[in-house]
């Protein structure tokens, strides 16, 4: 009995191993399959029918020009096989997009949040029917969407899918999964912004070869700040964490944050922490929940043109960050650090206290600065990472349960 049932976790394991080569690399002839999996040339052959005959892939000929061979038969993912809503929820729009089991993105729409009254009853509301027109759009019915992967900053339950904080809605917990009237097969995962841009960054990083990936953060700027952790494990996969580190207590000057807290990195280096400190206002005054880009812009405008306190303001704020990485390489050791978000466009103005605060650290100052890059796309790395762990957890349902299906015709 235990060797059969070691038998069948292997065999799930190799077929999970397959998809996600697919899922990861596109189309493939069944030597890549072979070579990215490790796999041998029969087992490959064995999981390819099989998951041929379930519908979860398909043959493509690829004709090479000048060749006068046969076609170079490629296994592909097929694309109506299941499908993936994506949400990501942010500080100004809430944008709704929709993906197929090859990961190709099918149509995408964005509301914007209402910022005068805002309410959980209203808002999940409109959350319900932008689903149902994202559905609708592509004439699907929504028992055909595998997987609901949903995002927000903050703090959430991923596990429950609960939003237990997030910036606009303090905390009020909004319960995802049990506020959605979704068929039974459809999966709802609830992720934080941050973590979703970590995984993303780990897969391109993972994917370009060279040096083999091990570590990097990501830390996010904007009206919030977010982080998130990707780390080689032991299995040789990648896992991906997001400490609380807008909201680490870093009491510069115990400035008051939107979670009620003083001192909190973002409330120094978010829009409104930024926007308090350029304008002089009193640091215990509430913060505004919501700073248009708009206003941003001026106030670095005013920075960069020499006015004390706007420079000033963006100096503090990479302070803050500056600190809040200090101590997050002291407990994880020097990694690279990924900044992305609305706020790298003023990276310029944030460079300078960001250096001093991670020369502050007794780490940083033995083992040297850490490499920072600046990676603006952060809409496309949250996408990114919604579709590969929303398809991932797909892949293992396939590999785990309909694949019995396949193999008992």
């Amino acid at each position: 009995m235990l060797t059969k049932s070691s038998t069948e976790m292997v065999r799930q394991q190799n077929i999970a191993l397959a998809l996600s080569a697919l899922r990861r690399n596109g189309p493939l002839s069944h030597t890549d399959i072979s070579a990215f999996t490790h796999l041998s040339s029969a087992t490959v052959s064995a999981i390819t029918a099989d998951l041929e005959r379930l519908g979860a892939i398909e043959k493509h000929e690829q004709h090479v020009a000048g060749s006068r061979g046969r076609p170079r038969v490629l296994f592909g993912r097929k694309r109506n096989f299941g499908y993936v809503v994506a949400v990501r929820i942010s500080s100004d729009t809430v944008q709704y997009s929709l993906a197929d089991y090859a990961g190709t993105l099918i149509d995408r729409f964005e509301d914007p949040r209402d910022h005068t009254a805002p309410s959980t009853s209203r808002f999940m509301l409109g959350f319900r029917d932008a689903l149902s027109r994202l559905a609708a759009r592509s004439k699907l019915e929504f028992a055909q969407i595998d997987a609901l992967s949903i995002s927000s900053k903050g703090l959430v339950d991923s596990g429950a899918s609960r939003l237990l904080w997030s910036p606009v809605f303090g905390r009020e917990i909004i319960d995802f999964s049990s506020a959605l009237q979704v068929a039974p097969n459809t999966r709802i995962r609830l992720n934080n912004e941050t973590l979703l841009v970590a995984h993303a960054l780990a897969l391109k990083a993972d994917k370009t070869g060279g040096m083999p990936f091990q570590s990097l953060a990501a830390l996010s700027l904007g009206h919030s700040i977010g982080l998130g952790i990707a780390q080689r494990g032991r299995d040789g996969g990648i896992e991906v964490s997001a400490p609380n580190f807008g909201h680490m207590l870093n009491a510069a000057d115990g400035k008051l944050c939107r979670c009620g807290s003083y001192g909190c990195v973002e409330a120094s280096a978010g829009f409104y922490g930024i926007l308090r400190t350029a304008f002089e206002v009193p640091p215990d005054t509430i913060p505004a929940k919501f700073v248009p880009l708009v206003e941003m812009d001026k106030i670095a405008l005013r920075a960069r043109q020499g006015h004390r306190m706007s420079e000033y303001a963006f100096r503090q704020a990479g302070l803050a960050l500056g600190q809040g990485l200090s101590r997050m390489l002291s407990l994880y050791d020097t990694m690279p650090i990924a900044i992305t978000g609305p706020g790298t466009r003023f990276i310029d103005l944030l460079n300078r206290g960001i250096e001093e605060g991670l020369q502050q650290s007794l780490q940083v100052r033995v083992n040297g600065m850490p490499h920072i890059m600046i990676v603006p796309e952060e809409a496309t790395l949250v996408f990114d990472g919604h579709v590969d762990r929303a398809l991932t957890e797909i892949d293992h349902d396939v590999a785990g349960l309909r694949t019995d299906e396949a193999a008992a015709r």
